[in-house]
């Protein structure tokens, strides 16, 4: 197809090639402009008769040098008054989807990073720790004499014990790291691998083995990209939170939005619409607590603290399946497709099964929404290190309980081989200590600060039946952590007892459970890659 092209006189495009990255084709992306100009551009675009390059010249340039600067002044009021004419003249709910910016957030605890990354709609990249170690201090002045301190968060509401208690864990850590780190070199020597790849799976696998130790008010960085809606809810549950971390949090990540996005959160700092909001976010909460003590539910039992993947509830058959597979494709109404499956005996289902599903070459090779007409509900009990990476699956529904001590721990059984077992307890047991003596000081809501990743949690995973093979194949990976691969694997099991055929179509599943070093195959080919682009080792 030919498709139109618009012509422009020289000071028009002398407006907006800085602004467009090109003025011929029918695709082009927008540069070098305010969030809130680009999501207003947009907005008005639903109702424009014209392009979009047209809409800026008509109603945008005169604007666009204003918007960008400072918010004061004559030039501050005509950017304000652009934004209140497009932002609340066409929707403000939908247009505060048409914008976006990355923040960094810096120096937060385990326990503020799952609060962060609960929106399903925005991207999120956390510091891990399976890669990043803990035995050093995270800052230090040497020219102060101050010798620094260990990664947590810390408050004077938590009382001088909480730091000696932590400060007590972190110390056993970065010993065991040493210890664990040279154990894991006897155990699995260099073979043929590069140097490179061998050192980095072996500081990977003590990182892994060890990381339970490590308490939930340890210290990392989150970065996030989301649409100015995904972070005006962010920052509304921060601010209803109970955590001081979070709500203080919640009040510096609106700032830093005020200056680079300010239209797009400007409803939070309103007291009839984001302090209403907030307000009910706590009613619901403190309400929800109350049915939960007059029902008997805040007393944990602690009998069942084992480990557990248990399937609670499937939605959905594997006929569902095929029928929702076939439907884009038919010319006939779900119901007449249905019919037509019922004839099929067990091996022609299992067979137009596999025929959908096709040659996976790999994981990413996915089948269609079909699958999405079968739901899984799983309750899983697993120690908190887990959780926290099983969590960041966003489509899905994810619902946890408080971290609590009353489920137990899990202990690496290498870690006695290692012949740090002993003292990995001890840091257990510290950290249990710490928590009861905050929440017996009325801190229940901190408590869980004090308690170590082998800590384990109860939560709920319920996702559709392509979420769990993406979620499944990724997580039972052979570099994956024991902790998460073991969950991936049972609720593969579960899904293989109800649905055969769903879980066989889950071709890339990793079943085995043989001791290794998990990141080893993962490093040769980051290291053949570096070989290959030019880099040295």
């Amino acid at each position: 197809m030919r498709y139109p092209v618009e012509s422009f006189t020289e000071d028009e495009r002398a407006a907006l090639e800085p602004h467009f990255s090109n003025l011929d084709r029918p695709v082009f992306a927008l540069t070098n402009l305010p969030e809130t100009v680009k999501g207003a551009l947009f907005a008005r675009y639903s109702r424009y008769r014209g392009t979009l390059r047209r809409l800026y010249l008509d109603e945008f340039a005169a604007d666009a040098s204003t918007a960008a600067r400072p918010f004061d002044g004559e030039e501050g009021k005509r950017a304000a008054e652009l934004y209140e004419r497009i932002f609340i003249g066409y929707g403000d709910d939908s247009v505060a989807q048409l914008g976006g910016a990355h923040v960094a957030c810096e120096w937060v605890s385990n326990v503020l990073t799952k609060l962060l990354q609960r929106g399903r709609l925005a991207a999120y990249l956390e510091q891990s720790t399976r890669y990043i170690a803990y035995d050093q201090p995270m800052y230090e002045d040497a020219a102060q004499g101050d010798p620094g301190s260990w990664r947590y968060w810390r408050s004077d509401e938590l009382g001088p014990e909480f730091g000696a208690a932590m400060d007590e864990i972190f110390s056993i850590y970065s010993a065991s790291l040493r210890d664990v780190t040279a154990w894991a070199e006897e155990r699995w020597p260099r073979g043929e691998e590069p140097q490179g790849a061998w050192e980095r799976s072996i500081r990977a696998k003590a990182l892994d083995l060890l990381r339970g130790l490590l308490p939930a008010a340890t210290l990392s960085h989150v970065g996030i990209y989301a649409s100015g809606q995904a972070y005006e809810q962010l920052i509304l549950r921060l601010l209803a939170s109970p955590l001081p971390e979070a709500r203080e949090f919640g009040a510096m990540i609106l700032a830093e939005l005020q200056q680079v996005m300010p239209s797009f959160v400007s409803r939070v700092e309103r007291p009839d619409r984001g302090g209403e909001w907030i307000t009910y976010l706590q009613g619901r909460r403190a309400r929800t607590e109350e049915w939960v003590a007059r029902l008997g539910l805040d007393r944990r039992d602690s009998r069942d603290g084992a480990p557990a993947v248990e399937l609670l509830h499937v939605d959905g058959g594997e006929e569902d399946l095929l029928a929702a597979c076939l439907f884009e494709a038919a010319n006939a109404s779900e119901t007449e497709i249905l019919s037509r499956i019922d004839v099929l005996d067990r091996d022609e289902r299992a067979a137009l099964l596999a025929s959908m599903v096709g040659e996976r070459g790999n994981r990413r090779h996915r089948p269609g929404r079909g699958f999405e007409a079968v739901r899984y509900r799983f309750e899983i009990v697993s120690d908190y290190g887990a959780f926290r990476d099983l969590q960041r699956h966003r489509m899905l529904t994810c619902q946890w309980q408080r971290l609590g001590p009353d489920l137990g721990a899990g202990v690496p059984e290498e870690l006695g081989e290692a012949g740090v077992g002993a003292e990995f307890e001890r840091g257990l047991e510290i950290s249990r200590q710490e928590y009861e003596r905050l929440a017996a000081a009325g801190l229940e809501d901190l408590a869980p600060y004090a308690l170590s990743l082998a800590y384990r949690v109860r939560y709920v995973l319920d996702l559709n039946a392509r979420e769990a093979m993406h979620l499944i194949e990724l997580r039972s990976g052979r570099e994956g952590h024991p902790g998460y691969r073991a969950v991936a694997q049972a609720m593969h099991e579960r899904i293989a007892a109800v649905h055969p055929g769903i879980a066989a179509a889950m071709s890339h599943v990793d079943d085995s459970v043989e001791p290794r070093l998990e990141r080893i195959m993962s490093e040769i080919r980051t290291h053949r890659k570096r070989v290959a682009a030019g880099a040295s080792e």
